[in-house]
């Protein structure tokens, strides 16, 4: 293909059907193209009313209508079209099934992303500061449109779990000031006003005032139909049950899974990581066992970094160094895709670490987010491989990848594609990685790379087992052959995630908010590893592990099945 700067030239139809697509996702969904890093539609906001879900609804079946007639020219076109399909189909099914009528949640809905977006608009001219004032202004009706699809929904019958609008309506407290600190957007308002030279103007400030109090208000009065109005009328349940959950899971993970299979794996999962712990913590403080070293690591001074500033300081500098040494030895790192910030994530939401994806010029990089919780003690034996996670060689330099590669990938697989079980797969992977490729030969970050795949071993277990109500192996010491319950969950979960219990409680509500989500980590890592060895055992002494990983990244997102088939069959 003819390559020009700002993508692909003389491209295919099927990357013109794609493409087009993006442009017309954009303008229904200008909060989602501020995510996706889509320049242009900053001063506008998304219709969160069912007829904003219809019109997105109506151009996924456009697009798969158009698809289902476009002639392929190649195995990018085949590639392209499949892994598109394989979105928009699922976002149907969910669609028909009315979830959206019910998309509240703690970590990952309407009621966050609206607020959310904020912190990725930038914030230097007068013109991205005037964008900010008008998206403020919109917070009402945004929020609006979104309370009236959840009228919708309880009227249908169609309704989110009471845990999930208490939680919900507590984050509005916090953002909107009600919970006794300065809210969110009046620190967007402070921010504004610390800032000197251009973008100062009384105008401007004027403005920006009245977005904020209105934005507060919107927000404390959604809380407070979520608590009062809302919660009521909930469900009690928070298990979604199969058929709900099996559909939740495939949107995730991009394959059709045994979840009964997976749930087993899960627990086999969780024994072998947790024997690998034990025989860890030898190596650290000999004889005296695991919850001794992980003391010990928490504890020990020398081992932690006080202070927030220092900390996010200390995570710049580290993930900087990462990605120039693994641009040297292990990884191809295009100049543009070095450029990270490590950020502390605004109070009020999930206590989950994150990442966000650079804009499809670069101008806005990428930043992975740390939720503090006010701590401001941090130790270390924990963090270096979540920096390995959120940053290089995990989600940053993947998705950092994915959009440098405009010669090679249409604008919908940069920008819009893929899969949490890609996503977060590969994460994890890059994690075990790390590890492989000798960066965590300190005992201490190698348990820490241990406890993260205790955890989300953990969530295999017990998101499958809350959601489907399963029984609970009679051979387990843990309630053998009783029925998951978010009360055992919890337990469960604090005992074995070895993370502290505010984190888990959090945990615990996210898991049962956003069914199938949690256990797309280690489902996703385990079609990675299998795709290496599949390569491995293909290529014999010709394998190479740099290769490898750049032609699986250049691939660009999909879900797991489309990845495994691709990796399987080698160079087209």
């Amino acid at each position: 293909m003819a390559v020009r700067v700002s993508g692909i030239s003389q491209m295919s139809q099927v990357y013109r059907v794609v493409d087009r697509h993006v442009d017309r996702y954009a303008e229904i969904n200008p909060v989602g193209a501020t995510y996706a890093g889509i320049a242009g539609h900053d001063d506008r906001m998304t219709d969160y009313s069912p007829d904003g879900a219809g019109a997105m609804a109506s151009l996924a079946k456009s697009t798969v209508s158009a698809l289902d007639s476009t002639p392929i020219a190649g195995s990018a076109d085949r590639v392209a079209r499949e892994a598109v399909l394989e979105d928009l189909t699922v976002q149907l099914q969910q669609y028909d099934a009315g979830d959206y009528l019910r998309d509240l949640n703690v970590i990952a809905s309407p009621f966050q992303g609206i607020r959310q977006v904020f912190d990725l608009m930038p914030r230097e001219s007068e013109a991205e500061w005037r964008n900010i004032a008008t998206r403020l202004g919109l917070v009402p009706g945004a929020l609006s449109g979104f309370i009236t699809t959840l009228r919708k929904g309880m009227s249908d019958g169609l309704v989110a779990a009471r845990r999930q609008a208490l939680e919900c309506a507590q984050q509005a407290r916090v953002w909107s000031g009600e919970a006794g600190e300065p809210s969110y957007f009046q620190r967007l308002l402070d921010e504004f006003r610390r800032r000197p030279g251009p973008g100062r103007s009384a105008a401007l400030e004027r403005d920006l005032e009245r977005g904020v109090a209105e934005a507060n208000q919107a927000y404390a009065a959604a809380g407070r139909f979520l608590k009062d109005e809302y919660a009521p009328r909930a469900a009690t349940r928070d298990a979604v049950g199969r058929d709900r959950y099996a559909l939740r899971a495939r949107a995730f993970c991009g394959m059709e899974l045994d979840l009964a299979d997976t749930y087993r794996w899960g627990w086999d999962q969780l024994r072998d990581i947790e024997d690998r712990m034990r025989q860890t913590a030898e190596r650290i403080l000999p004889g005296q066992g695991l919850e001794a070293a992980k003391r010990h690591l928490e504890t020990d001074p020398k081992r932690a970094i006080e202070g927030v500033d220092r900390f996010r300081g200390w995570m710049q500098e580290f993930v900087d160094r990462t990605i120039e040494d693994l641009a040297r030895s292990h990884f191809e790192i295009p100049e543009p895709v070095k450029k990270i910030e490590a950020m502390i994530a605004p109070p009020g939401g999930a206590l989950a670490m994150y990442y966000t994806s650079p804009s499809e010029d670069f101008s806005r990089p990428g930043r992975m987010w740390w939720p503090v919780d006010g701590k401001t003690r941090f130790p270390l034996w924990e963090e270096i491989t979540t920096v390995y996670h959120e940053g290089v060689p995990g989600h940053h330099f993947q998705i950092g990848y994915t959009v440098y590669l405009s010669e090679r990938l249409s604008r919908y697989q940069r920008l819009l594609g893929g899969t949490s079980g890609h996503g977060e797969g590969w994460a994890l992977y890059a994690e075990r990685l790390m590890g492989e490729l000798g960066y965590l030969e300190n005992p201490d970050y190698y348990l820490g790379m241990l406890a993260a795949q205790a955890l989300r071993s953990v969530r295999v277990v017990i998101d499958i087992g809350m959601h489907l109500e399963l029984p609970i192996p009679s051979d387990s010491p843990f309630h053998p052959g009783e029925r998951w319950t978010p009360e055992f969950g919890l337990q469960f979960a604090v005992e074995h995630s070895h993370a502290p219990e505010r984190f888990i409680r959090s945990e615990i509500d996210r898991y049962l908010g956003w069914p199938g989500q949690a256990i797309s980590y280690k489902v996703g890592e385990r079609i990675w590893l299998g795709a290496r060895e599949v390569a491995r055992s293909r290529l014999g002494p010709r394998f190479d592990m740099r290769a490898f990983h750049t032609r699986a990244l250049q691939l660009g997102p999909m879900g797991l099945a489309q990845l495994a088939r691709e990796l399987a069959r080698g160079h087209d």
